[in-house]
């Protein structure tokens, strides 16, 4: 029988949290995982390769090995565990992108100065940053680039999980409101072939979106709409999606963009909002912490089934269900009133 550590010692690992994610973040920028695809290598082998000093780099992996991310054997050669495999750049569900994203420098700045926000309910990276996060995106590159592939790599493990948990076969238009790349559409678009699509984006990402599009074969059936989803969306599609949208924007914003989705929907249309839905109470769960991040980001929040029923009911619609996905992702469901 395995004896319940003391509460000092729980907290201490809790507070050594932020030394594991950076750890996975630096194996995850020098494809650590990848370069183990192919079979056990020491950290000799690994940072000859990766152009780093061997011995810091073992010790890197010692530690996310000590969390069972990755594993060493007695030859102190390393091995892909598990919970490395996200970590593999061209897996399906791939988070190396996102372990990249969550563990940069304007990352750490902005939550090192999680007091301003608590103190003040605004976004501390528009004070550490002196803009909002996603103008700061337009003017430094690399970390427009970090986020984008972050965003990318996540919308790819919950498009996967969407797609195996609703039936998409009596829609015949589907729009989907601010959905980047495309990939969760042009999915959809792939597995149900009488579906037409409309991706809604900002210019430049609506742009961007073109590659992916054509890639996947589905241009014939995608037509791309650049606007501002604040202002309107495309007229009479059967479902609107929201995936990872309403999370970002406070409730009056939200409240905005549901009911102009409410007003340009086919008869009998949906609304699909795709976020974390926040237990009630005590219950653990990633989105509560998630919504800290949004707290230092964002003028957004992650949000209860009952917070989402209200946002729905002030923009003309009624919260008919909330169905899980085999990821941290639920899938909520809304029709007009």
């Amino acid at each position: 029988m395995t004896q319940e550590l003391p509460p000092p010692v729980q907290l201490m690992q809790m507070l050594f949290g932020l030394t594991t994610s950076r750890a996975i973040g630096v194996a995850a920028e020098l494809c650590i995982a990848d370069r183990l695809k192919d079979g056990p290598k020491s950290a000799e082998e690994l940072a000859a390769q990766a152009g780093v000093h061997a011995r810091s780099l073992y010790r890197v992996l010692r530690a996310c090995a000590s969390v069972d991310v990755f594993s060493e054997d007695k030859e102190k050669k390393f091995s892909l565990t598990p919970l490395a495999e996200p970590l593999l750049s061209d897996t399906s569900g791939s988070l190396r992108a996102f372990a990249v994203m969550f563990t940069t420098d304007w990352q750490f700045q902005t939550w090192a100065d999680l007091p301003y926000s608590v103190k003040t309910g605004k976004p501390a990276f528009d004070k550490v940053f002196g803009m909002p996060m996603f103008e700061y995106f337009w003017k430094n590159q690399k970390a427009g680039k970090e986020f984008n592939e972050a965003m990318t790599s996540n919308s790819a493990f919950a498009s996967e999980a969407v797609l195996t948990s609703y039936d998409f076969s009596t829609a015949s238009k589907v729009i989907d409101v601010g959905g980047g790349h495309g990939i969760l559409l042009a999915s959809a678009l792939k597995k149900y072939p009488h579906l037409q699509g409309i991706l809604f984006e900002v210019p430049a990402v609506a742009e961007e979106a073109k590659g992916l599009i054509d890639a996947d074969g589905v241009a014939d059936r995608c037509e791309r709409i650049s606007g501002d989803f604040i202002e309107s969306v495309p007229a009479r599609g059967d479902i609107y999606i929201l995936k990872h949208i309403i999370h970002d924007w406070n409730d009056e914003q939200c409240i905005t963009i549901l009911a102009n989705c409410r007003k340009g929907m086919a008869s009998g249309g949906k609304v699909l909002v795709i976020e974390m839905v926040l237990p009630e109470g005590n219950e653990p769960s990633i989105g509560k912490l998630l919504d800290l991040e949004m707290l230092l980001f964002l003028p957004g929040c992650e949000r209860t089934e009952a917070e989402y029923r209200a946002l729905f009911d002030k923009a003309g619609l009624e919260l008919c269900r909330v169905l899980p996905t085999p990821s941290p992702f639920s899938i909520i469901e809304g029709a007009s009133k």
